[in-house]
This record gives structure tokens, sequence and C-alpha cells, in this order.
């Protein structure tokens, strides 16, 4: 049997003479073409066409040479469109080099410990480590409060010397990272405890990397096209992340985020290298979370699913690495993120609302919790897209508005708010080239989409957001933060350096595309 693929090339049925041997074949569920199920979306598998199948298993038994031989006939005769043209570039001894998009992911993950109460294991954990000279790291309104005082009572119970820095700044920008590396590199820690949300853990990640690699200068390692965007080489100390919130997912990624005051923008550092350690995720922590505060946490959970999933495929993600330490953190939609974020947004539609009106119900709050790290995983490694790189010119524009149940001296929109704000008009916009994905995403936020129709993917997944924010009491768009159409211009400028994540976009988008998204979000209901 001959077919199409979608890009116009003949490939035929990769079933037709029965299955390859288990050497070739490997494991998991196919569906028709030999595609690889993964997360809802099929993903290129690396067998080859029916035809060839007697060539591999003669090749499989012949002179190595032979083999190398066939692999390059065989990926010349392959489909050439841009989600099969990688089918054979993973063959021994052939290089990557020359080809335009990734042929390949990488998942790197912290270790993570999940329990109620399991804080309280922080002091053995470093003892284990051998640290003798320990920073704990945490911001002034967390530094009052009873899980701080866990962690030290913990370092205390095991002889663990320690230096707190409690002045963590909420919505870090370089000043206050720089001003948490200058305690780092003083201080001559050999490991770190981050507690906090992601603003702490963040700041921590960028003051153990840069006390670890003295002679760098602050944007050797900040993302392009704002800093140089250098691989982290340097090794790194102990890094042990306690979150108390339950939205960043700061505790499994290799990111950390803060504004750059000059360009009143949002960019970051982005390396695996720079990931915590380890992360304690302990549900008793969340139970001192205000209601505004867990709600716009969920709200970073809730797009940090729906953009990885929706995420430009990691195959399709340029440029190709010439070496795997190039390979960017986030590397396009992938399968393995994908369960992630699926299984995280599902955990959102069920407990966000009750964790959001009911500050005593722990359940709620634990599974918040497991799915902040849940969607750190997916998105850690598949990355975000246009709801976050517009969210950070919001967030850095800030004029006056202050975000209720936050205990700051600066006008703040939080992190969450921010990106949920633009999320209807995103996918809205983002829909046509994934349809069936929004309305999966659709139906597990709760829209019956039984007989909706693809070309309504976009509408159906936004309303169904509106409906979910508003169920919330999310602010009425833009203007309700303090911004207008004359604002317009300033966010779509502060968006377009956010190439990291813009770029992972699966719609290509203008200046005019970007401008349209911001006037459509000023108002959500």
């Amino acid at each position: 049997m001959v077919r199409l693929c979608r890009w116009g090339s003949r490939s035929s049925d990769w079933w037709e003479n029965g299955p390859l041997p288990r050497a070739v074949a490997g494991a998991g569920d196919r569906g028709a073409g030999g595609r690889r199920r993964g997360g809802g979306r099929d993903w290129p598998a690396a067998e080859g066409a029916g035809p060839r199948r007697e060539a591999l298993r003669t090749a499989m038994a012949a002179p190595r040479d032979r083999v190398a031989h066939l692999l390059r006939q065989l990926q010349r005769a392959a489909c050439q469109c841009p989600s099969h043209s990688h089918t054979y570039s993973q063959a021994p001894g052939l290089s990557p080099s020359g080809k335009t998009t990734d042929y390949a992911f990488e998942m790197a993950v912290s270790n993570i410990r999940y329990g109620a109460g399991v804080t309280k294991e922080v002091g053995m954990d470093l003892q284990n480590m051998g640290a003798k000279n320990v920073c704990l790291m945490t911001d002034k309104n967390l530094s009052q409060l009873p899980p701080v005082q866990t962690v030290m009572d913990s370092f205390v119970k095991n002889s663990i010397n320690f230096k707190v820095y409690d002045n963590v700044r909420v919505e870090p920008t370089d000043r206050s990272f720089m001003e948490a590396i200058e305690f780092a590199r003083r201080g001559a820690f050999d490991a770190y405890v981050a507690m906090g949300g992601g603003s702490t853990i963040d700041t921590c990640k960028a003051a153990n990397l840069y006390a670890s690699s003295p002679d760098s200068d602050f944007l050797d390692y900040v993302n392009a096209p704002i800093g140089k965007g250098k691989p982290v080489t340097v090794p790194l100390k102990p890094l042990i992340a306690v979150p108390t919130t339950s939205g960043t997912g700061s505790e499994t990624t290799g990111v950390a985020i803060f504004d750059y005051e000059r360009l009143k923008v949002k960019t970051g550092i982005a390396s695996r290298a720079i990931k915590p350690t380890l992360g304690l995720i302990d549900p008793l922590h969340t139970l001192y979370m205000p209601e505004r505060v867990i709600a716009n946490s969920g709200f970073d959970v809730l797009c940090h699913a729906l953009e990885s999933y929706t995420a430009l495929p990691y195959h399709m993600r340029s440029p190709c690495p010439a070496n795997p330490i190039s390979r960017p953190a986030y590397q396009g939609s992938n399968p393995i993120s994908d369960i992630w974020a699926v299984h995280a947004l599902r955990i959102v539609a069920k407990y966000l609302k009750r964790a959001v009106r009911n500050p005593d119900d722990l359940e709620a709050r634990s599974n918040m919790h497991l799915a902040s790290a849940f969607a750190g995983i997916g998105f850690g490694n598949a990355g975000v897209h246009l709801c976050h790189g517009m969210s950070y010119p919001i967030s850095g524009l800030v004029k006056t508005y202050k975000a209720k149940d936050y205990n700051v001296d600066h006008p703040l929109v939080p992190h969450g708010l921010s990106v949920v704000l633009t999320s209807p008009a995103v996918f809205t916009f983002t829909a046509q080239m994934s349809p069936e994905h929004h309305l999966e995403m659709a139906e597990i936020l709760g829209a019956d989409t039984r007989t909706a129709r693809i070309p309504d993917a976009g509408p159906v997944l936004a309303d169904t957001l509106r409906k979910f924010l508003f169920d919330l009491d999310v602010d009425d768009g833009l203007a309700a933060i303090g911004y207008s159409k004359a604002d317009i211009p300033a966010l779509v400028k502060g968006t377009l350096p956010q190439e990291r994540v813009t770029k992972l976009a699966p719609r290509p988008q203008s200046e005019e595309d970007l401008s349209a998204l911001f006037e459509a979000s000023m108002k959500l209901y």
C-alpha cells in the first residue's frame, strides 16, 4: 500500500511485510504507517519502509561497513518532508551535520521527593552530601513563616552550618540576581537550599551558577539575543529546592527567569546544568498560600501544560545542534513531555478551583503541588511559547498595578496572571496548526466537544478558558491591569527578543500578529 504524507511525498505502509526484528522495531504502540503514538499525537518512528525490510534484515547480519552503506542509502531514499526527513539520521556512524532541523530530544529533570513533612529530611540530605557550609535562600515574607523554621530546625538537628539570605525579590530583576550572586560569592558555600516560589528558586540557581563561575560576566549565560547564551561548562554545587507555591515547577527545571531592567523585559538563563539536584515537594507548605497566590500560581501550571503540548514538535525545531551541549533546554513538544503536560492539565481542571476557594483543602492543594512538578517536567524539556513570550513585557512594563495578596513594596503583575491573560487570544491563533490537540485540551477543561468542528477548535478552547478564568475572578484583560491600545507597540517590542520561546510557537507570527494578539487580550469577557 502506498500513501502520501501531508507534505506530498510517497511513503509505503511500513507494516505491510510484518513486524521488524525486535532490535530494529523497538517497543511501544504504533499506529498505521509505523508512526509511534505518544501523548495524543503521532511521532515519527525510526523504522524503514516495508519494501526495504528485507534489506534491513540482511544488513543486521552483514559486516559493519555494509550496514553503514545500506543505512546511508536508506537515508537518501527516505521521505524528505520536515516531519520524516530525520528517519535514519540517528544511525550509528552518521553525522547530524548538515541537517536544518533537530532529530533528537533529551529529558532532564531534577530528582524529586514528594510527601507531607518531607522538608524535615533536608538536613540529612545535606549531611549525606557532605555539605559543611550551606546557603539558605528565601524571601522576607516567608522567612517569618513555619516552613523556613522547619528547614532551619533540620539544619540544627543535623549539625549543618548555614547562613540565611532573605533578600530575594518577588519577580526578580538583574539587580536582585546580582545582589544574591555577590552574597554567594562572598560565602564560598558548598551547597544551597532554596525555599520559596519560583522567584527564590530561580535566584538561587543564578547565585550557584555565577559563584561557581566567578570570572564570568553576568550576560555570559543570559539567553540570546539579550545575553551571550554561552553553554554552562563549570561544575555547580548541590542545590536543594523546596517549593512553597504550586506554579513555576522551578524545582524540576534548568531555567531561571528575571526582569532585565534596562530593557524592561523578562529574560533568563536556560541550561540543564543549573537544575536543582533535588526537589523536596511538601504539600503542607501550600496551606500558607493566600487565595490569589494559589490562583495565579495555578494559571502558570495551566499555561505550562497548554503551551508545551502545543509547541512546535522537536523534530521541526531549527537549527540542529552541531554538539549536544548546544541543544536547548526548550526543545519543542515530544512524546514524553506530552504525557506530563496532559496529566498536569487534568489535575488543574479537577483541583484548581477547589484549591483557590478552600484554603484548608489539603487534597486539592497537594494535587496542585504535584501538577506544578508534572508540568515542570513537561515544559522544562519541551518549552513554552506565545503566552509566556508575551507575558514578559506585560510584567516588565507594569505601571501601578499591585496584585491582591502579594505583600510587596513595588508594582507587580504576578507571573501566572501575566501569562494567562493572553491565553484565549493565543490559542485561537495557534489552533489551526493542531486543532485536534486544542479540542482535546478544551475537553479536559470541561467543554463538550462532541459536535465541535475542526475549524472551531480555537474559539472552543478560547471560550472554555474565558469561562474558567471568569469562575476564578481573573481581571478582565490587560486593560484591567493598566494597559491600553497605546501600550501595544511597547508590548510588541518587549516580546520580540523572546525568540527562545516565541519560535517554539507552532504558528509563526509577525509584529502585526503580535499587535493583534495584544489588542484581543485587552478585554477577556
